[in-house]
This record gives structure tokens, sequence and C-alpha cells, in this order.
């Protein structure tokens, strides 16, 4: 470690703009909801932010109503046209309010305001003024001559990536023409609370969009209510089984766990695949590349650089603008966390930790690298929710696609390569739903991944998921 230091560029947390409470939002307008409040966290002191309204069963009921009842008035009478403008003003209205947005995803969710700015909020704008631009063009875009929305949308979300994830899910059902009932994350519900003012500054339609924060009771109860249409859900594969059975009958896509690979062959550009490695590691816990398999000829100079990539991380304060790595979103992914890094020192990995002191309070786990883990230990098989890193190594392509398969989960791939032919080969024998050549911890609104075995199926970013086709 150097001898100096970053002067700390902190944001303030009044950019957030945070109320001191906020309600469901049903039919255009907040209003007090039937359950128990929420006190969502900020993960980097522990202190409560905000009092959040829940919503009941009576609340569903009324929200799948007014999603049904602006099908039928307002927004499933307007032409594509008229929809695209809507998202448009959306997305630049996520773009205006960038700051603010980007701090209520860090102080909500804890990744570093660096990334919420920098990657986070343009994102979101980028599925919102992607989607508008389909929003007109249906009949062209491969569904047939009449592509038909399916009607009212249950949309149930995770903690992680609050508003991109969002984002991406609600800008297509909207764009095919469908009403959407979200449940978000009762872990980081004020992103989707935020965004519901955005919908009401830009003169959505009542109905449109409504939000029901709550537990996951309410996201069953949602999921199976008789005037849903079609249910999106990303979250756990566990919690996954459930909402399947639930949903029976409904249009349904998933998007669950992952734990996807980086294969880093010898004629890497290793200082691009270590930078790439350790941008998909470093945020706050749950990204699907979480195992990285290096060729055998270049995995000593390979983990040496990472080494020195992973001990020069800034962890801290996620508000500050020179933080890398900041807490993970609750106690219990920590708990997670600890958990899988204790089990695999105990089968006899080694463990490099990052050398700085954690911060007294929050939910922070220390960046590790785990440079001989071995492909029979927990870390290498089963979701990472911290900055753990795995390392396994490989002589031959068909022994790095062997390796990289050995899952159950199929999410997301990164190839490390100089040859175009082989990095090809490779991305194709890849049982993930979306793989990256020589880049990674990508959103493009373009190429919506669908998923692999128990990481889900169909592609809730995608506008095939929400149309009758």
């Amino acid at each position: 470690m150097s001898g100096w230091e970053y002067a700390p560029a902190l944001e303030s947390a009044g950019a957030a703009g945070l109320a001191e409470s906020y309600g469901i939002f049903v039919g255009g307008e907040f209003g007090g909801g039937g359950g128990g409040p929420l006190h969502p966290l900020n993960p980097a002191t522990e202190a409560p932010l905000a009092e959040v309204a829940t919503a009941d069963r009576s609340d569903v009921d009324s929200a799948v109503a007014a999603a049904r009842a602006s099908l039928r008035s307002v927004w499933g009478a307007l032409p594509g046209a008229e929809r695209a403008k809507y998202l448009f003003r959306l997305s630049r209205l996520v773009q205006e309010r960038a700051r603010e947005l980007a701090a209520v995803e860090t102080l909500d969710g804890g990744k570093p305001v660096q990334d919420s700015s920098g990657v986070q909020v343009p994102a979101a704008a980028a599925h919102l003024f992607h989607h508008a631009g389909w929003a007109d063009k249906l009949d062209h875009a491969g569904f047939g001559a009449d592509p038909r929305p399916l009607g009212v949308v249950a949309v149930v979300l995770s903690a992680d990536h609050p508003l991109r994830r969002l984002a991406s899910v609600v800008a297509p059902a909207l764009a095919a023409g469908n009403a959407v009932v979200l449940k978000p994350s009762a872990t980081t519900p004020l992103a989707a609370l935020v965004f519901a003012d955005l919908c009401r500054q830009a003169g959505l339609p009542a109905g449109a969009v409504n939000v029901l924060p709550g537990t996951g009771e309410v996201g069953a109860q949602l999921v199976a209510h008789g005037g849903v249409d079609a249910v999106a859900f990303a979250g756990s594969t566990g919690t996954g089984r459930e909402v399947q059975k639930a949903a029976a009958g409904k249009r349904l896509a998933m998007e669950l766990d992952g734990t996807g690979a980086h294969v880093v062959y010898d004629d890497a550009p290793l200082d691009q695949a270590v930078d790439g490695v350790v941008a998909g590691f470093s945020g706050s816990g749950g990204e699907n590349c979480s195992r990285v398999l290096v060729q055998e000829p270049i995995a000593a100079e390979f983990l040496a650089k990472l080494r020195d990539r992973v001990r020069a991380l800034r962890v801290g304060d996620p508000m500050d603008k020179n933080t890398d790595v900041g807490p993970l979103c609750s106690a219990e992914r920590l708990a997670r966390a600890r958990e899988l890094a204790d089990s695999a020192q105990q089968a006899g990995a080694t463990r490099w930790d990052h050398p700085g002191e954690l911060p007294e309070r929050g939910f922070f786990a220390a960046p590790a690298v785990f440079p001989d883990a071995q492909q029979a230990m927990r870390l290498a098989r089963e979701p990472i929710p911290g900055p753990l890193l795995p390392v396994l190594t490989f002589r031959t392509p068909e022994e790095a696609v062997a390796k990289a398969n050995n899952t159950p989960y199929g999410h997301t791939a990164a190839v490390w390569a100089d040859k175009g032919s082989r990095a090809l080969w490779t991305a194709r024998q890849l049982q993930a739903g979306v793989v990256q050549v020589n880049t990674t911890h990508r959103s493009d609104p373009t190429a919506p991944p669908e998923p692999r075995q128990q990481s889900g199926f169909g592609r809730i970013a995608g506008l095939e998921a929400y149309l009758d086709v």
C-alpha cells in the first residue's frame, strides 16, 4: 500500500431528498397502507432512512383493480406512439434527477456512489429510452402482425440493483402496453418509491404503475392474485420455486441466483481482465460472475496482478466517490458471505484478505481472494452474496468449459481472450444467459439475458416476456 490516500470526496446524503415517510402508490397517488411500517436501514451505518408504509391484502386488491381500470380506460387505449412519449419522459426525468437517484441507490442498498452514478442510473435511463423507441414498432419487432399486451403484470424484485432492475422490467412491460403492480424488496424499497414519484411527475396515467412496499407476504399475495395476468420475478432460486407454484396458469419470467465464471485464457489482456474481474465483485455483492477460471501458464502472473489490484481497493463509506467497495445491503447477506468464506477456509483454501480496516458499523465484508479454490468447495458452486472471489485453474478450453458449467446455475459469464475464434467457441459452450467477451458488468437493454437452469427462464428485461405472442 502507498503512503498516501485520497482525500474524501463525499456526496451529500441530502442529495437524495428522502422524506421522513412514504406511502404505497396506487392509482397515481401515494397513501397509507394497511400493513405495518418498514424502516429500511442505511447499510453503511445501520441507521433508519425513512418510515415506509406497507400494503395488506386489500391494498393488493386495490392496486390490481387500479391497473385493470387503467388498461380499460386510459393506458390500454393509448397507441404505441403515445406510450413512447411517457417512457421518453421518464427516461429524461431519470437523467435530470440522476444525482438524487444515485444518492438514493447508495443510501438504500450500499452500492458505492461512483457505481450508482456511473453505471446504475445511466443504465436505468437507457432501458427506458430503448423501450420507448420500440413502443410504436411492435408490429415490426418479430412478434407477428398483431402482438398484444398480456394485461396486468405483477413485478416482484430483489434487493440487487433496485433502480436498474426496476427500469429494465417496467420499461418493456409498459412499452408493450401492460399495466404494472410492483412489489420492491423490503430491504431496498426507496428507489421504487422515488420512481413512483417520477411516474407522477411524468403524468403517467393513473394505475399504469403501482408500487406496493411490503414483506414477502405481500409479494405472495400479488403473484397469486386472480386479477394478475403475468408475473416477472427477480430474486433467490428458493423463493423462485414458490413463485412458480403460486403463479400457476400465468405467464411467468424469472431471473434468479447466479454463479457465473470468468474464463481467462493465456492470451487474454491481463490488466483488462483483472480490472473486469474486480469490477464484477467489488460493488455491494450479488453479482453473477463470481468465479474465475484462469489458464495455468498465466495463473501466477494473473494472481499477482489480482492481489495487487484487490489490495488497492478502497473500502468504506459508499457516499465517498473514492470508495470502491461499500457494505452489503443487509445483515443476512453479510452473515451468508461470512459463512461461505469460513467454509472455504475449513475446506483448506488459502485466503487473501484486503489489508484495510473495516468500519465499525455497517454490513461490511472485506474483499477476499481464494487463489487455490477447488471445484468441490461451496464457494465455487453456490451464489456468493459479497466480495469473495474463488480462483481455479484449467489447462484446456474443454476443461474450462466443463468447470464453468459444473453448477446448477446459468446466468452470466465472461470470456477473456485475444483470439476471437477461441472466445466465440467458449461463449457458445457456456451454459449462461449472457456471455460477454473481454468485458463484464454491463447492462445492455438491446440484449436482455435469458438465464438457464436454476437461474431462471424468460427474458424479464425483454419485450417478449410481456406480449401475447
